[in-house]
């Protein structure tokens, strides 16, 4: 029996460190299920729980899966696309005969005749179950990230290739990513999502701390992406991303948070210090993100734009001169 200790990621919130026993006692009990993650010494990375010979047995037998439901579509489509542009980029998608992809409403900028657009309840994804009122509470959900409670499915109707394209609402990079690659899940701020293949889910996912709620840029909510293929999210300036291994740590600026991985702890810590706290210019507050898994950042967030283009709108009536205020008096500019 093993002595070393273990840790366990469940949906971003790591737990540990703990004995195998605990570790056995909490898949037996409900708390852990086979979509956590455990580390422990020894391992080169994290692992699915169920995938660890020394604690899959505590799962049993596994479960068969569930038969679809009539109409569901939980495989999300194939879809091809390209990137064009620099600092404002589209996405063109290219849909084969009846392939889909959903879209934010206003991301849309072309697409060729053989496509049919349609505005849906919800995602698309397949998976809201209920009837109507099931679709429309599912899709009441969206409202607290601030988005609307529709969407748009852009669907090839035609017996060819077809082309439709989606534009980037501000300055910044468009990062496609294959939820295949990254758990089939990825949290993400409220803003960030653009577009995806159809099949893949689009919900909402409450940030269990209390600090990131009510003091990181995302708020209590934070998108959830989910499915088995391509995703769109677009952010401000460059958008990179960062592996962190697991126990490492990096502290970001609430803002430029764009995505991350669930088995990424997120936490929002205040900046040491009251003089640095309240004289340093970069907020109280910054987001501790500790591996494994990997992150996405954003460089210039649109709140940071909108921020100087606010302060940099004249308050007088004219547009000013190179005097300022007083050359506007001196000409005749403040009496208009």
């Amino acid at each position: 029996m093993s002595d070393k200790a273990w840790y366990v990621a469940v949906g971003g919130q790591q737990q540990g460190p703990m004995s195998r026993d605990e570790v056995v006692a909490g898949i037996r009990n409900g708390r852990f299920g086979r979509d956590a993650h455990v580390f422990a010494q020894g391992m080169s990375n994290w692992l699915p729980i169920a995938a660890e010979a020394e604690l899959a047995g505590a799962f049993g037998a596994a479960p068969p899966p569930p038969p679809p439901a009539a109409g569901a579509a939980f495989r999300a489509h194939e879809i091809d696309y390209e990137l064009f542009g620099e600092d404002m980029q589209y996405v063109e998608i290219t849909l084969d005969p009846g392939e889909a992809c959903i879209a934010e409403a206003g991301a849309f900028l072309y697409m060729d005749p053989g496509i049919q657009m349609q505005t849906i309840f919800g995602d698309g994804s397949g998976q809201d179950q209920g009837g109507f009122m099931g679709k429309l509470l599912s899709a009441g959900k969206r409202v607290l990230t601030g988005e609307s409670l529709f969407m748009t499915l852009f669907g090839n109707g035609g017996q060819s290739r077809q082309k439709v394209a989606f534009a980037a609402p501000y300055p910044g990079k468009i990062v496609p990513l294959d939820l295949r690659q990254h758990g089939g899940r990825i949290l993400c701020e409220k803003d960030a999502f653009l577009c995806a293949a159809k099949g893949i889910a689009v919900g909402i996912a409450l940030n269990r701390r209390l600090g990131s709620g009510l003091f990181g840029g995302e708020g209590f909510i934070l998108q959830k992406l989910e499915g088995d293929g391509l995703a769109f999210l677009h952010s401000g300036g460059t958008i990179f991303n960062r592996q962190l291994a697991p126990g490492e740590t990096l502290r970001v600026d609430t803002g430029c948070l764009v995505a991350f991985e669930t088995t990424v702890t997120y936490d929002i810590q205040m900046v040491p210090g009251i003089k640095t706290a309240f004289f340093g210019g970069e907020g109280l507050f910054y987001a501790a993100l500790t591996g494994p898994g990997t992150i996405w950042i954003q460089s210039l967030p649109f709140k940071r734009i909108a921020k100087q283009v606010l302060s940099a709108i004249p308050r007088n009536k004219g547009e000013g001169s190179a005097l300022g205020s007083l050359g506007d008096l001196i000409m005749g500019g403040g009496n208009g």
